[in-house]
């Protein structure tokens, strides 16, 4: 059972991300440029594989990584991950101590600055369904046989260049969810991941919310609409301004949307 690592990346001319991450297995970088182009290197007996399109968003560019996919276990990932020392190991190891497991989600420290100011920790164990939407993409891992089994993809609509700001990475653990994968969390931290600036967070404006509310609808068809009045009442206090009703009213306007556009 082998691993490699799905890189969604942009404007990359060359590997030199190989070294800037610490990969240390093989590696595919989906890469979001002005070209096609495939490109493949050897280094300390991994490969690394390049895949260039001119194509735009996120989601696009990890399912394009999924699609070269060869290994059994895939590790998504974002270019401002950097990876401990043996992280390749550990990955596998978690798999083969938890046979059952489908997805995998990891312990990462979050930096700005230079600084670590968050950190993602938890136990190794089971995970339920409404815990597992605060993750992000750069430390989950899945059995590839898994997601072609059941036919999971990311959404393309959602995420950095796409038409709704963020998201796809839960939506994306919604559908292992809803097809009957096992999600399980495991004690063992891959790296550090920089957040000195976003691709989609312009601030807590009018389209944040109205995004949130296209994500619900997306996420829990039945349950949206009742789901926005629960963050209404959460996210109140992101903009004062706005107030408690005009973000309920601009998730329901995104609810609206979605089921209009389907």
């Amino acid at each position: 059972m082998g691993m490699e690592v799905l890189v969604a990346t942009m404007h990359q001319k060359d590997f030199s991300k190989i070294k800037e991450m610490n990969i240390q297995s093989d590696v595919i970088f989906a890469n979001q440029s002005d070209f096609h182009g495939y490109e493949e290197q050897v280094f300390n007996g991994n490969t690394a594989r390049m895949i260039s399109t001119d194509q735009r968003g996120v989601g696009r560019n990890r399912n394009l990584a999924l699609l070269y996919a060869k290994e059994e276990i895939l590790l998504f990932s974002d270019d401002d991950m950097e990876y401990a020392d043996g992280y390749s190991e550990r990955v596998l190891k978690a798999f083969e101590e938890i046979p059952q497991a489908d997805v995998i989600i990891f312990e990462c420290d979050l930096k700005r600055g230079g600084k670590v100011y968050f950190q993602i920790r938890h136990k190794t164990g089971k995970l339920p369904h409404w815990k597992s939407w605060k993750y992000g993409t750069y430390v989950i891992a899945a059995r590839k046989s898994s997601l072609e089994k059941k036919n999971i993809q990311f959404h393309m609509q959602f995420g950095g260049g796409c038409k709704y700001s963020s998201g796809e990475d839960s939506l994306f653990l919604n559908d292992c969810y809803k097809k009957g994968l096992k999600v399980y969390t495991y004690s063992f931290v891959l790296g550090c991941c920089k957040k000195d600036s976003s691709t989609w967070f312009e601030g807590y404006t009018e389209k944040y919310f109205l995004d949130k509310g296209v994500w619900l609808a997306c996420a829990m068809p039945k349950l949206c609409r009742a789901m926005a009045a629960v963050c209404a009442v959460k996210w109140r206090s992101l903009n004062k301004e706005m107030g408690l009703f005009k973000i309920y009213k601009l998730m329901n306007k995104g609810i609206t949307q979605f089921k209009k556009d389907r």
